[in-house]
């Protein structure tokens, strides 16, 4: 072993040191957890049945929720186009662009939507769907630049070159050779992050953004007879994102042409349901006679005609949308807008000192790190088993699979809610929710990578008279450790980020301080502060891994 490997080893295990600290000094006892459920057995006992709005208000909460976050979606889509551009290192003008766009990606993803939220309701009306809208399109420019940039980085640059060397300008290079390649990885992308922010809206309700997540704050407030109905809502939001998943999914079998080979609800319902009919093929019709006339008009033909249905139906969705989310610009506070900018510089700790912080954010890691073990120990074992080359039969296999589609279903932060609501177990109601979400990703992920294996060395043990637990030792498990190494390290950045915004439903932590600090004025630069923290850990974090991964592939 070299050194690289056994400092890399050391690391390891000094991070899974501090997984099993975080979990001890969280007071995550099992004497705790057995309070916490005779307290909750409690509450079910006081609260009323579940239930759900009334049919009428049931479709204005759905409406607006869903207004909000189409709008926030194709708002983030939209610039994400420019910050792509010139971020992909075959389009950028310049090196120096290249920068301001890996900063602008950076930048927008590590601040949480929901504190951008409490900050733009400073400047709006009370009520307006616009500080939602323009927190969800701010937050998600970071996510969908970076994958569009990195489709226009992969696309076969034959076809660049060619548009190129005819003398052809930067923008007619773009849209000519660039952009019809990376169009069905955008639209797919796009799809993608709509299903992360019907998410992610429960959460605004709690910084005042109307819809469904608003009305489950308001029904959660209401102890302890309103749960019952914050229950019922969140079951709508559930099912709803399960519906939009598989509408989503359906879209890209039948816009794009591609099998959806993803391990989510919605892939799977389309997968069964289409199990024995071929991927539409765009049928494209026969080639036409080239003349010069027939260059200078362009056929209608299938696809077209398709092409131009398709953009039809989403011209049709945004004016809904912006109908349903009842837009008015009128609500902005104009004479707001430049102080409330001015307000988050310059970053400063205000009455709070370094150490407040630097001890918030250390409660913040702790739950990720807490979170990520307890998600690791059980995601080897659901995710060895869930892998076809692992499993013992076909129905351990298929029944772990199943109980990992329930641990992602449920959305780890209305989990958190409901928890810390009914337990008051605080950091420790987030550690669990953050774990059981993170059971089922990192469960699928270590699935997945055990699966697209070679299947060679564990045939040749196999031969010898191996059993199956040591083809797995001996085979399966060495190869399959990098890329455990991997995802679980992408679990803990997800899991800081999610961590953050414990504090806006009562949890502890860096979010603590940027929901106080988000929703006054004169304390901006405190979020500025505590943003830099997060995005400084964050990117220590991304380092490591990267050097992780270089060390054991």
């Amino acid at each position: 072993m070299d050194i690289a490997r056994i400092c890399g080893t050391v690391v390891i295990a000094a991070m899974i040191a501090f997984g099993a600290y975080s979990i001890a000094t969280l007071g995550f006892t099992v004497d705790n957890l057995l309070s916490s459920v005779e307290n909750a057995t409690k509450v079910f006992r006081l609260m009323d049945p579940i239930s759900v709005p009334g049919p009428a208000d049931l479709a204005y909460l759905i409406g607006l929720t869903l207004g909000i976050v189409v709008l926030g979606t194709a708002l983030a889509t939209i610039i994400s186009v420019p910050v792509a551009y010139v971020t992909a290192a075959n389009t950028s003008p310049a090196r120096w662009l290249q920068v301001v766009g890996r900063t602008i990606a950076v930048v927008t993803r590590a601040v949480p939507d929901v504190v951008l939220a409490l900050a733009f309701s400073l400047t709006f009306a009370l009520g307006s769907p616009l500080p939602g809208v323009f927190a969800i399109g701010i937050h998600s420019i970071g996510m969908i630049s970076k994958l569009f940039a990195d489709a226009i980085e992969q696309i076969d640059h034959g076809p660049q070159l060619a548009v190129r060397a005819t003398g052809a300008g930067k923008a007619q290079e773009f849209w000519s050779a660039v952009f019809p390649q990376v169009l069905p990885s955008w639209i797919a992308t796009m799809l993608h992050r709509f299903d992360i922010n019907l998410r992610g809206s429960a959460i605004l309700g709690y910084a005042g953004v109307g819809g469904l997540g608003y009305a489950m704050r308001n029904a959660f407030a209401d102890f302890p007879t309103g749960y019952g109905r914050g229950l019922g809502i969140a079951g709508v939001i559930f099912v709803l994102c399960v519906v939009l998943e598989v509408v989503s999914s359906t879209i890209r079998r039948n816009l794009l042409g591609v099998t959806p080979t993803g391990k989510g609800i919605g892939d799977r319902v389309v997968r069964a349901a289409t199990r024995n009919r071929p991927v539409p093929q765009r049928d494209r019709g026969d080639v036409p006679a080239v003349s010069p006339d027939s260059m200078l008009t362009r056929p209608w033909t299938r696809d077209r005609v398709g092409n131009l249905g398709w953009v039809i139906i989403a011209v049709v969705i945004l004016i809904a949308s912006y109908w349903m989310a009842d837009v008015d610009f009128s609500q902005i506070s104009w004479k707001y807008v430049i102080p409330t900018l001015q307000s988050f510089w310059p970053p400063n700790f205000g009455s709070h000192t370094a150490g407040e912080f630097g001890t918030a954010l250390l409660v913040t890691v702790k739950v990720a790190f807490a979170a990520a073990l307890i998600s690791l120990v059980l995601a080897l074992v659901c995710g060895s088993l869930a892998a076809r080359n692992v499993a013992p039969n076909g129905k351990v296999r298929n029944a772990l699979r199943v109980l990992l589609v329930v641990f992602r279903g449920v959305p780890e932060l209305v989990l958190a809610i409901f928890l810390i609501m009914v337990t008051g177990l605080g950091n420790q109601a987030g550690v669990v929710a953050l774990a059981f979400g993170g059971i089922g990703l990192l469960g699928k992920l270590i699935a997945d990578s055990l699966e697209e294996l070679p299947h060679g060395p564990e045939r040749a043990l196999t031969a010898v008279g191996a059993t199956r637990s040591q083809r797995y030792l001996a085979a399966t498990w060495p190869r399959g450790l990098p890329p455990v190494i991997s995802n679980t390290l992408y679990l803990v950045d997800t899991n800081i980020r999610a961590a953050t915004l414990l504090g806006i439903v009562g949890g502890s932590g860096i979010g603590y301080y940027l929901t106080n600090a988000s929703t006054v004025l004169t304390l901006h630069g405190q979020v500025t502060t505590l943003v830099f923290m997060v995005i400084a850990t964050v990117l220590v974090l991304e380092g490591v891994a990267t050097w992780l991964r270089h060390v054991f592939r």
